[in-house]
């Protein structure tokens, strides 16, 4: 018996692809362009251009296209450029965690030094 990938009505082999490994390539984009743009190689302003650009190709064209790689693309393009805007914020953030937890516990030594009665 045979296994052939049963493709829906409307959709290529391409966009069923697309469509069944868009989180994993979200990701893979996502990884790579964040450290990108972590290291100041690209400015986080042209991201931000980017993801304006990417969210209104899929909102616009790309959404209404009848092919589903086109579609695909686009989602992948956008969601993935809207995720890397938030990466530096994200990075702030723990950051700024990272900092808290370090005066946390250099009190918490500070003070058993202190409080030490011997």
């Amino acid at each position: 018996m045979s296994s052939h990938a049963t493709i829906e009505q409307g959709h290529s082999r391409f966009g069923s692809t697309l469509r069944s490994r868009r989180i994993r390539l979200v990701l893979g984009i996502v990884a790579l362009e964040g450290a990108l743009v972590l290291l100041d190689v690209i400015p986080w302003w042209t991201v931000l251009v980017i993801a304006v650009a990417a969210f209104a190709l899929y909102m616009g064209p790309a959404r209404a296209s009848r092919h589903a790689a086109v579609r695909e693309g686009a989602w992948i393009a956008a969601v993935s450029q809207l995720v890397v805007v938030l990466v530096p914020a994200a990075a702030l953030v723990l950051t700024t965690l990272a900092l808290i937890l370090i005066v946390v516990v250099a009190i918490g030594a500070l003070a058993l030094l202190v409080l030490d009665r011997r």
